[in-house]
């Protein structure tokens, strides 16, 4: 089973492959399966060979623009193994906080896509696109064509005293060309005309694991993403072990130098890292060794040295900077240097 080793702070340790160490996979999608059109590589081949190994996947997206089934053919045409019950999203997560405020049959308008729509008709409201006297709550989600006239309403509701609720608070989306605006961006809009900040269902908030660890009956769920401020710090705030992977937002600068809320239980590449054993990080008279490699740690300042699996380093050298009193990006820079990032 995943340990800890003894007074090293930070990774844990499993002499066993991640598919067979917990139950179900929590994982994001967006720059961790794909970016934009485009599977990671790699990443459908290491879902598959998860899944043969016993372990669940359950795709748990900020994303509320479409539909489960929607994304589970995308996944599926990508190689990924994927049905629509192994889809949720923050749209199902926000119309479940609005089923915990109000009616059956409220008058919901929905600031979103077709996903965020079918999401609260599931939970019994009622969609509208121009608010009314009528209107109990405002939904706001991303979608790529969301319009100014739409936000207008939003805003309007939101004034008159509406519940507003967000899909989720990402500042930015990764995709093939780069980062773009995400939801976080666009709910200023209206959080700014109204003056009012609204709940979020989307991580680094808990509803959304809440809501997927309920429609899969994990037991013992591990979150895997890319993202330290929403994947990885939502595992932190419920308890969860989580898996950074490196295909997406977040970088080694970034995770060696991330505050105790957004620290990983694991590191990997990419999924593979489902498929391996997690090596344990051992400390060495006020040093920390992991594989091949060993970090010191000095006054502003991380020594690396050795050789080796590269994400190795890049945990040896995580330990020794969490272990301190914290380093900055001067202090780790010809660390990492070394490994390759």
């Amino acid at each position: 089973m995943p340990a800890r080793a003894a007074e090293v702070p930070g990774l844990l340790a499993s002499a066993q492959p991640l598919a067979t160490a917990y139950d179900v996979a929590l994982t994001d999608l967006d720059g961790v399966v794909y970016l934009g059109e485009s599977a990671i590589p790699g990443a459908p081949a290491a879902l598959a060979a998860a899944v043969a190994a016993g372990l669940r996947i359950v795709y748990v997206t900020n994303n509320a623009s479409r539909t489960p089934s929607a994304i589970a053919a995308q996944l599926a045409a990508l190689g990924a193994p994927a049905r629509p019950a192994d889809v949720v999203t923050s749209a199902q997560a926000g119309a479940r906080l609005l089923a915990e405020r109000l009616p059956p049959g409220a008058e919901v308008l929905v600031v979103g896509g077709t996903g965020l729509r079918l999401a609260v008709r599931e939970r019994g409201f009622r969609p509208v696109s121009v608010a009314s006297g009528q209107t109990a709550a405002v939904i706001q989600g991303y979608a790529p064509d969301l319009s100014y006239s739409l936000l207008t309403e939003g805003a309007l509701a939101v004034q008159a005293g509406a519940l507003f609720v967000a899909s989720n608070a990402d500042l930015t989306l990764p995709t093939a060309r780069g980062r773009q605006p995400g939801n976080g961006s666009l709910l200023r809009v209206i959080a700014t005309a109204a003056g009012r900040e609204p709940l979020v269902a989307g991580k680094p908030e808990p509803p959304l694991h809440a809501e997927a660890v309920a429609r899969s009956g994990a037991r013992r769920p591990l979150v895997v993403g890319d993202r330290l401020d929403t994947d990885i710090e939502g595992a932190v705030r419920v308890g969860s072990d989580s898996l950074l992977v490196l295909t997406g937002v977040s970088r080694p600068l970034d995770v060696v130098l991330a505050p105790a809320r957004q620290r990983p239980s694991y590191l990997a590449e990419s999924l593979s890292g489902l498929l391996a054993p997690q090596p344990p990080v051992i400390r060495e008279e006020g040093a920390f060794r992991c594989g091949g490699w060993l970090a010191r740690p000095a006054p502003g300042l991380v020594e690396l040295a050795g050789r080796g699996e590269r994400v190795d380093g890049l945990r040896a050298l995580c330990t020794a900077a969490w272990s301190g009193a914290g380093q900055d990006a001067s202090a780790v820079t010809a660390a990492l240097g070394k490994l390759g990032y």
